[in-house]
């Protein structure tokens, strides 16, 4: 793993203290990432969800896109889940990936712990 991408690691660990940081070489000088036990908001009938996401070789010159969580979140009002969400699959398991690209996504200060964050908050508002 690149010096860049275990940094990385170590400011989202930093970041969520409470939670359950994993990372995993992915053989090309990135990571796997997977932060477990992440609260939903009520809009989920979930209360929590893991979220992972690739980081890169090239990270910290690279978005980090997508990211994904547990297969079976569902709307706690029974409608659809929002555009940007569909099925996809996370480390050779089922998961719904989150679309949320950085369009203006700037190296300087796009990090992947931003760029968590900035999921985690589209994720969790109430739609």
């Amino acid at each position: 793993m690149k010096s860049e991408v275990a940094a990385a690691v170590n400011e989202i660990a930093a970041a969520y203290p409470d939670a359950d940081v994993r990372s995993e070489d992915d053989g090309d000088g990135g990571a796997f990432v997977t932060v477990a036990s992440v609260p939903l908001s009520a809009t989920y009938q979930q209360e929590e969800t893991w979220i992972g996401f690739r980081i890169v070789y090239h990270y910290p010159d690279s978005d980090v896109y997508p990211h994904f969580v547990r297969e079976d979140l569902s709307r706690a009002d029974g409608q659809p889940l929002q555009e940007g969400m569909s099925q996809g699959g996370f480390q050779g398991k089922p998961a719904i990936q989150l679309s949320r690209r950085s369009n203006r996504w700037d190296r300087s200060r796009d990090t992947a712990l931003l760029k968590l964050q900035k999921v985690l908050t589209w994720l969790n508002h109430d739609t």
